[in-house]
């Protein structure tokens, strides 16, 4: 793959938005799986779709969208849908988990209707849904460095304030933290990054990008800065080790890509009962 790497322009643009995701994914991911949202990455990769597929719907009897990349509008859509997820969760204090598969199947009803409205779609399904190698375009690039960049910013300039809101959202609210607009600002990063992360993984799996390298770090980490940075190694090698994979046997990247990070999860949990039992032998001798 690495004489192809320098041959041909896809591959590059491909693995770029491979290495960037790898990072700002898990990056992100590490406070929605603290603060126990995983599931609403699940919502917005859904209503992504729907703003992707009605952007290309668009495009078809639109000029000014005929030549627009559907992600831009997708990343919009995702954006709004945040902010819909958020008062979503304030209608139903006592049952805030609603807000997901009412958001989840919006988007999907939304998704169906806009594609098959669309026939002749310029873009295959299964790019949408699983990703694909060659759909990352120069645009791309510079919208996923771009979300990245203020992913970074973000997460720089507000840790402690994220920090303590995922970890005592109570005890953050009654110490005089604007926890309303922290939680708006944390929902816009995590829409730009479910949006960006389709390009590479799909619809269908790009929440597990952003959850299994955190899952497997909170294995065996003791801080929580400890658990970011395993994350992101372990995002790392799911995305290009999966972007190389998918390459080399002509298949979606998305899948592999997840595949990749379940078997990293598997390896850390197995060395992880590989410990516990040696630890219980030593406690008999």
């Amino acid at each position: 793959m690495i004489s192809d790497l320098l041959t041909y322009g896809f591959l590059r643009y491909a693995f770029i938005a491979a290495v960037v995701i790898g990072f700002t994914a898990p990056l992100i991911g590490s406070f929605v799986v603290v603060r126990r949202m995983s599931l609403i990455a699940d919502a917005l990769s859904h209503v992504t779709l729907a703003g992707i597929s009605f952007s290309l719907f668009l495009g078809q009897y639109v000029l000014l969208f005929s030549d627009l990349n559907p992600l831009y509008l997708g990343t919009l859509v995702s954006v709004l849908a945040a902010l819909g997820l958020d008062w979503l969760r304030n209608k139903y204090v006592h049952f805030q988990e609603l807000s997901i598969p009412i958001m989840m199947s919006a988007g999907m009803g939304l998704s169906a209707i806009f594609i098959s409205l669309s026939r002749g779609f310029s873009v295959d399904l299964s790019t949408l849904l699983f990703g694909s190698i060659s759909a990352v375009s120069p645009s791309d690039i510079v919208l996923i460095v771009g979300v990245a960049v203020i992913t970074v910013v973000v997460i720089t300039v507000f840790y402690k304030q994220l920090l303590f809101l995922s970890f005592d959202e109570e005890q953050a609210k009654v110490s005089g933290l604007p926890s309303t607009l922290l939680h708006l600002v944390f929902m816009f990063v995590v829409a730009l990054v479910i949006a960006v992360s389709m390009r590479i993984v799909g619809t269908l799996l790009v929440s597990s990008l952003i959850t299994l390298p955190v899952a497997a770090a909170l294995r065996f980490t003791k801080s929580f800065k400890q658990t970011i940075v395993w994350a992101i190694i372990f995002g790392e090698v799911a995305t290009i080790g999966g972007l190389v994979l998918a390459y080399e046997l002509d298949v979606a990247p998305g899948g592999v890509i997840v595949l990749l990070a379940v078997g990293i999860l598997a390896v850390v949990m197995g060395l992880e009962k590989i410990g516990s039992l040696r630890k219980k032998e030593a406690t008999y001798e």
